[in-house]
């Protein structure tokens, strides 16, 4: 497990990623299935909410994301109609619970802080959804410092590259920075550009459950 000090101090900003990253993107997902089975239990009366809850919970964890409402539809007879309520919780739910920071990255933050390098989120997907995501994470006294940028929102205003627009637009030079992600290997777009990359499983413990 890597610590700041263990960084190159030369780095004058690091971008993140978001969901696994910076937090366990299960600890959303959970909760918007645990809101839409509220919603289908209040509007339906059925499924109990419990029920479709931990369906939905127990094909996350065996199966991951994808087609977790067509799976709960034909257990549960689920009326495809709510297949669009189910896709806007995701974009706009408000959380019961704050999202909480991998504490090994909350501790890395506090510390480029203090050493005065800056924090960049930079993160793909529905730029709706990760801002929500963002606003509910528990940022304590960090929220002041991260700067964000949206490669959808950028795409749509014309922007070919947000990487180097991220760059540019904060005065950076590719050795200044360094990218953290969730992936074990660089990206293509990071490769080619040719900047410093590590993935998050570098600073997380080994042992965490």
């Amino acid at each position: 497990m890597l610590t700041y000090k263990d960084l190159d101090q030369n780095k004058k900003a690091f971008i993140f990623e978001v969901d696994d990253v910076l937090y366990p993107e299960k600890d959303y997902l959970l909760q918007v299935y645990y809101l839409f089975a509220h919603l289908l239990e209040y509007t339906e009366t059925v499924p109990p909410a419990n029920d479709l809850t931990a369906f939905m919970k127990k094909v996350y964890e065996h199966h991951g994301k994808e087609e977790i409402f067509q799976r709960a539809a034909a257990v549960f007879g689920i009326d495809a109609k709510y297949l669009e309520n189910f896709k806007r919780i995701h974009v706009n739910a408000q959380l019961p619970l704050k999202l909480l920071l991998f504490e090994e990255v909350k501790h890395l933050l506090l510390e480029i802080t203090k050493d005065e390098k800056r924090i960049f989120v930079l993160t793909k997907g529905n730029p709706l959804m990760q801002l929500n995501k963002l606003k509910q994470i528990d940022w304590g006294p960090l929220s002041s410092y991260i700067k964000m940028y949206f490669y959808d929102e950028l795409a749509l205003q014309g922007v070919t590259d947000p990487l180097e627009h991220l760059l540019r637009d904060n005065h950076l030079r590719l050795e200044d920075v360094l990218i953290i992600s969730r992936n074990r290997e660089p990206t293509e777009e990071i490769l080619k550009a040719g900047i410093d990359y590590l993935p998050v499983e570098s600073l997380l413990k080994t042992d965490r459950p």
